[in-house]
Order: structure tokens, then sequence, then C-alpha cells
């Protein structure tokens, strides 16, 4: 190390006492330091298992989900020899830890994949000590039961408990996670359907609350939603219900609990006593008592329970939109229940957003993915602090923001070195530091639905030493705008997704400063592989450590890390199915890459967020059958269209689509019809191209000219009026002018005009029955089947 280096590192750790000496130098392969050796053997194979009343093809760790808990100490050198016995390749990930980067287990990106028959042994010093996890970085391999815990032991324990229980939480489905996917890029509602989280018009119209589903649509949104998938069950150490019996009376026992879901976030309950949380994401804190407690995917939190004399106290877990719980019971003797978590209001949810002055709905994807300017996306959408006097808002290199909080603060475009001056801050109607606010000016935030979010924050953690930075170092300021698409089921930052986006280079010796700017109705928890960083909070200069921080709707948070590292690493929502839809970057040092990856290339990983997902529909009714199958990536989509009509009107089409950007789509294709009615035997084939369009309030609109100069338009849309029962309606209006085929003598237009109107009821995820009239076809009814 250069002698620049060692005054860089002497200045930081006088300035940094968050951090050890370790933990800010790079990491080095290799015992360089001839640790003491801990070996580990990891086995991942194919097995059926059943975790939710059904046996289905799973992914087991050792024969278990989740896999084994993995004991170290700190200061020990890690040996972990994984073998792979599926079919397929895999990997594995060390969630939290601070390690070499070719040992980091995102594969082709740092780490090669492990192939079929083959072992990989992965190795690194044990820098920290605390509660950590591992799971697979392939695909979508975690949701099938790739993953399990890291427990470290300190050097020198400092806290008061006498045994140790590690919790993994999980969800579960009986389907193949690529098949969940699939049914999440064609757009339904069965899964909110299913687990009861559905808003259908009825119960928006009883809640008075039209008003505010009018304004969702406007904006192209069908409502407040929360999570995206059903799931039959939700686990704790891979079971619904879970008994401790060998923890006895008067044991202070430390829970280090792992939230291992793909996609799913928790609110945690205790029973008995309020237990003591003492650390988060493997970091201590200050020492806090606290009972309800979320916990988003990724995230991991220590908390010191006391076994209650002759009961046993309940951890329930309750999924995020309370489709679902689970529960452990720590001792013997009567339960003392957790308390429950009600389920969350979405149309009370819908209502509060309406009075805000907010602007939802920002592209997932942008026309120009290459010319995108964060800040005036900002500008354009989210919450709209017109109260705010920006003016006040110098944007100058200070302090770190030490003490503000940014879920409020609307930055203004500057330069790269974009910091604010608090002391020049002056809000007339509202101050920062929601602390120091008047009671009138609180409950004018509640009345206006502000509170909506506010358990979501990070203010109760407390680091127990300074973790902010010398104000020294050079900051690069980077504004990641959180957006999505729920009706493509697209996911970014930036309104760019991971296939079409640029690294975002960083270099070592300096801060990076990145700001969340949470613009869809999604939480989103974003973890940066290999490093920590401070989650900026109430604290200030004591904020928080982390790897993984959620990010509420339609709110801001920032986190700042020191480079220290080499090489490249991943950034990206865990929330499985968004990251494996474009909701991911590649953090670059910008230093060479390693030559042991050269015959595994990074498109490899990249071109996994923009796989082709193919899927379809069937009518069958008594008076017409309709097919339509489509297949789409995030930008191209081909379709095939059929409909034959029992009084033998047929028509069929086949087109290829271009995403321009989340809404409009420029198409091209050939269409075939009969000519007359009644008659088979003259059909009519035409070029036809146009555009797509998904307006405001939810209309898919259709305009096309064909190769015969008929100018054609479509409108259509489906609304769900009752809990499982929707309506659809289509409209379709051509003009033939003659300017190609001659029209019959005297005639000057000609026009055909065509509508249906129908009413369509699920019955299961893949059936529906359904009843239409068609001014062609007449009415009827049969079976919907999707597939």
């Amino acid at each position: 190390m250069k002698m620049k280096n060692y005054l860089i590192v002497l200045a930081f750790l006088l300035g940094i006492t968050g951090y050890s000496q370790e933990e800010l130098e790079a990491s080095i392969e290799g015992n360089v330091n001839n640790l003491p050796v801990r070996e580990y053997k990891l086995t991942i194979n194919q097995e059926k298992v059943n975790k939710a009343g059904k046996e289905v093809m799973g992914m087991t760790v050792n024969g278990g989900i989740p896999g084994p808990t993995l004991e170290f100490s700190e200061g020990e050198y890690a040996v972990i020899y994984v073998e792979n016995k599926m079919d397929v390749e895999t990997s594995i990930h060390w969630h939290g830890m601070l390690l070499p980067n070719f040992f980091d287990g995102v594969p082709y990106l740092t780490t090669p994949p492990i192939k079929p028959g083959t072992t990989f042994k992965y190795e690194f010093e044990i820098k920290q000590n605390g509660t950590y996890w591992y799971h697979s970085h392939t695909m979508l391999q975690e949701q099938s039961g790739v993953f399990g815990s890291l427990l470290i032991h300190p050097k020198e324990k400092k806290l008061e408990y006498d045994k140790d229980l590690v919790l993994v939480l999980s969800d579960w489905t009986n389907e193949k996670p690529k098949d969940v996917l699939r049914f999440l890029k064609r757009g339904t509602e069965w899964y909110n359907i299913k687990k009861g989280t559905a808003t259908p018009l009825n119960q928006v119209i009883k809640r008075g609350a039209f008003g505010a589903q009018l304004n969702f649509w406007k904006q192209r949104m069908e409502g407040a939603d929360i999570a995206d998938i059903y799931y039959p069950a939700f686990l704790i150490n891979g079971e619904e219900k879970i008994e401790y019996p060998q923890f006895k009376p008067g044991e202070k026992v430390r829970l280090r609990i792992v939230d291992g879901s793909a996609s799913t976030s928790f609110w945690m309950t205790f029973g008995g006593k309020t237990p003591t949380l003492v650390s988060a994401d493997g970091r201590n804190v200050v020492p806090v008592k606290r009972n309800k407690t979320f916990i988003a995917v990724a995230e991991t939190y220590d908390f010191i329970v006391e076994i209650p004399e002759n009961r046993k106290l309940e951890f329930k877990i309750t999924a995020q939109d309370g489709s679902g719980t689970a529960s452990a019971f720590l001792g013997q003797g009567d339960v003392l229940p957790a308390p429950n978590v009600p389920s969350p209001d979405k149309i009370g949810m819908m209502q509060k957003m309406a009075k805000m002055d907010m602007k939802m709905g920002a592209p997932a994807l942008k026309f120009r993915s290459k010319n995108v300017d964060p800040y005036e996306m900002m500008d354009e959408w989210g919450m709209q602090m017109d109260e705010m006097d920006h003016g006040q808002m110098e944007l100058k290199k200070d302090d770190g923001m030490d003490g503000m909080d940014h879920s409020k603060m609307n930055m203004k475009k500057d330069t790269t070195q974009m910091e604010m001056d608090h002391s020049k801050m002056k809000h007339d109607k509202m101050n920062m530091a929601e602390g120091s606010m008047k009671m009138d000016e609180k409950e004018n935030m509640k009345d206006n639905g502000m509170d909506m979010f506010s358990e979501y924050n990070y203010d109760y953690l407390r680091s127990p030493e300074k973790t902010n930075f010398d104000k020294e170092y050079p900051v690069k300021n980077v504004l990641l705008n959180l957006t999505g698409n729920m009706s493509r089921y697209v996911w970014s930052m930036n309104g760019v997704v991971l296939d079409e986006a640029d690294k975002i280079k960083i270099k070592g010796d300096e801060v990076t400063r990145i700001t969340f700017n949470n613009l869809t109705m999604m939480h989103h928890p974003m973890h940066l592989h290999g490093h920590f960083f401070r989650v900026i909070n109430q604290n200030g200069e004591y904020s928080p450590l982390k790897h993984t921080v959620n990010v509420p709707p339609m709110q801001k948070v920032t986190i700042e890390f020191y480079g220290n590292e080499y090489g490249d690493w991943f950034l990206h929502c865990h929330i499985l199915y968004h990251m494996d839809a474009g909701m991911a970057r590649v953090v670059s040092y910008d230093t060479p890459r390693d030559e042991r990856m050269k015959a595994y290339p990074v498109s490899n990983l990249i071109n996994e967020t923009n796989k082709f997902y193919t899927w379809g529909m069937l009518d069958a009714a008594s008076h017409m059958t309709e097919l339509n199958v489509v297949s789409s990536n995030v930008r191209n989509q081909f379709t095939a269209l059929a409909e034959y009509g029992w009084n033998e009107n047929i028509e069929a089409e086949l087109s290829y689509e271009y995403y321009l950007n989340d809404w409009v789509r420029l198409f091209a294709g050939v269409n075939v019809e009969n000519e007359m009615e009644n008659s088979m035997e003259e059909l009519s084939t035409t070029a036809i191209g146009g555009i797509r369009y998904f307006t405001p309030y939810m209309f898919s609109l259709d305009v096309r000219l064909d190769n015969k100069l008929r100018p054609q338009i479509s409108l259509a849309r489906e609304i769900m009026i009752f809990p499982r029962l929707a309506v659809f309606g289509e409209y379709e209006f051509q003009a033939d002018f003659g300017w190609v085929d001659d029209l019959p003598e005297g005639d000057n237009f000609k026009k055909e005009e065509t509508w249906s109107a129908g009413l369509e009821y699920f019955l299961s995820k893949n059936f529906s029955l359904m009843g239409s009239y068609d001014n062609r076809f007449g009415a009827g009814g049969g079976l919907s089947l999707r597939f």
C-alpha cells in the first residue's frame, strides 16, 4: 500500500469509529494472516418437498429448507465447499459479508457459476460478526429453497444473553418460480383475488372512494398495491408453526432473525415482555425496547427476549399485506400471544394518496434509455412539496447531510458534488426534522396522508459509534429513481432496466452517496453487495450501518459508503421478481476484470432480466372461439390473435410490436379475414401497421392503417366490479374511402363497426366462466383458459 493510501486510511480512522480497520481495507484473497480455518460443505440438490400441503420439486441445501446455519467466529478463515448435484447451474452469494470480489457469488459478474456435478470452493477472512445469510444468485432458485443463515460470534461478547436462536423467515409457493414471473408479466388480478387483497369497484364505491379510484386510473394504476404474489405458506425455519421448548424460564435468548423470503416483508411481534432490539444487518445498534417491527426482504435483526415463568412466548410474523402469518414458540406452558397486526387498508391508502399532490406512475421504460436525466424525473414525478421554500436551499459541499430527514427532501439538480447546507435551510411550512414541527403542522401532514408510510423509517436505529465521514473526502452523488410498471411487470431505475443500463462508476478513497427515490407503490429493499453503507436518519453522525435498506412507496432514502474495494458489485432490489424484471445495476470501481472470469461473460447475467415470456388465453364459447398468444420481453412483443364465429366469420392477425416506452408501442403485421359473412371461400390478406397506446384511465387504444389505406381505431377496457367478477368491452371502427379499392358506384365512404361486451368470472388461476355479446356473432357463453 502506498504512503498516500496509509495516510488516507489513518485520516479515515480518525474521522470514523463505526468501522473496524479490517473493514476499511480492501479484501484480499487467501489466508495471508494465517488465521484458524473453519470448513463447511454444502450440497445443493433437487428434491420433493412439502411446505404448503402439496408435494412439489424444490431445491435443498444439505437436504433441508432452509439450509444449515454456518457458525464462525470473528477472526477465522472460512472455507466452504459448495457441491451442485442438480442438473442446472447454481451459485451462492454471502449476503452482507465483506469478502474478495471473486467470492461474492454473483454468477457471470464476480464468480463462475457452479455447473452441474461440480464443486466450487469459496474462501474468505471473517472480518465481522453478527447475523447474516447466504442464498443462490442464479435466476429464481432462492424461491425454491437455496438459502440459509450465517452466525458469526464476536471476538469479545459485549451483550448479556444466554443462548442464540437463528430464525429464518421465508415465503413458499407450490408453483414453479418461472411460472410465477410469467404470470406476473401477463398482468392479472388473480393473486390478489386468491389472497383476499383485491379492491373491486363495488368495495371502492361502498367506501366512497370512487374519486380516488378515478385518480389512480387516470395515472394508469389499478390501485394501491402492497405485494405481488399469492403464497399458500409463510415459514419460520421451514415451518408454519415451530416449537422451541428447550429454553428455560429466565433465560435470555438472542433471536437472530433473517428475512430470507423471495418477496415478502413482514411485521414481527412478540408475546411477553417487550424485547430489546440490539442489532440490524449484523451491526450493533443502541439497544432499544421495541415490539412491532418491520423487517424487509434480506434484512436481519437481533432481539434479546426473556423466557417467562411457566409460559411460552410467541414470536409471530405477519405478511406485509396481511395475507398470512407464521409463529415460533419459545419455552413451555400456556402461550403468551404476540399482538396481531391488522391488515392494511388499501382503499384507505388510495383515499389518502388522492388528497396529496402526488403524480404517480413514473415510467419504467424510457424512450431514450441513454439520455435520461434522473433529476428531471424526480421533479416531474412523486411527492410535490409546493409548500416547501426551495429557494432557501443551497447545494454545496458540507458535512454529509447529518440529521436530515431525507424522506421528505426534494433535491434540485446541481453538480455531481451536490450536498445540502443545513445552516441555510429555512422552511416556512415544514421543518425537515419532524421532531421540531409544531403540532398543527404534524396534524396537517396526517390529514394529507403523509403519515401513511411513517412506520417504515429507520429512526429507531442508532449506531453506538459515529459513522460519519471526514469532510475532506470527495463525494459522488447518485440519484436512482425506483420505477416500475405493474401491468407489464417491468421494474427499473430511472426508467432504465438493467439490460439497457450503464455501470455506475465509482472510485476508491471517495464517498458515494446514493439517493433512492421511490416513484412506485411498492416497497423496494435495496441491497449493495460487498459494502456496508450509512442509512441517513435523524441520528445524524450516529446513523446506522446496513447492507440492505427498505425504500417505502413515494419516499426517499439516502445512503452513503466509502469506496475501499475493487471490481464490479451488484446493486439491486432484493424482491427476487423485481430484480429479475430489471431493477438492478452494476456498481463498478472500473478496475480490470478478473482473468478467471474471461470464460463467463457478464451478458449472461444481464440478459437474464430481458428474457421472453409467453402466455395465452383461449375463449371457447357457444357463439365464438378466440385465441390470443403473446410472447414478450422488455421492448419486443409478438402477438397472434384468431377469432372464429360459428356463423363462419374468421379473423386472424400476427403482429410484431416495439415498446417505445411503457405506454406506446409501434406495430406491424398481417391480418387475414373472410370478405363475406357465412363464407370461408373469400379470404382477404392485408398488411397492417400503427400505434398501440395504453391511455390514462387504462384503455387500450389501437390506431392503424392497412395496405388498402383503410384507417381503423379500436378501444378496449376491463374493470373488476365484484370479487372475481370483471366486465369487459371493445369497440372497433374501420373506414374505407376507396383510395385503393373501388367502392360501389355512388359511394365515397364505407364503414365497418364491431363491438362486444361481456362478463368474466374467475374460477381459478387458469379458468374463468365468460359470457358476452358480439355484434357479429351474437350472444353466448363458455369457458376461458389461461395458459
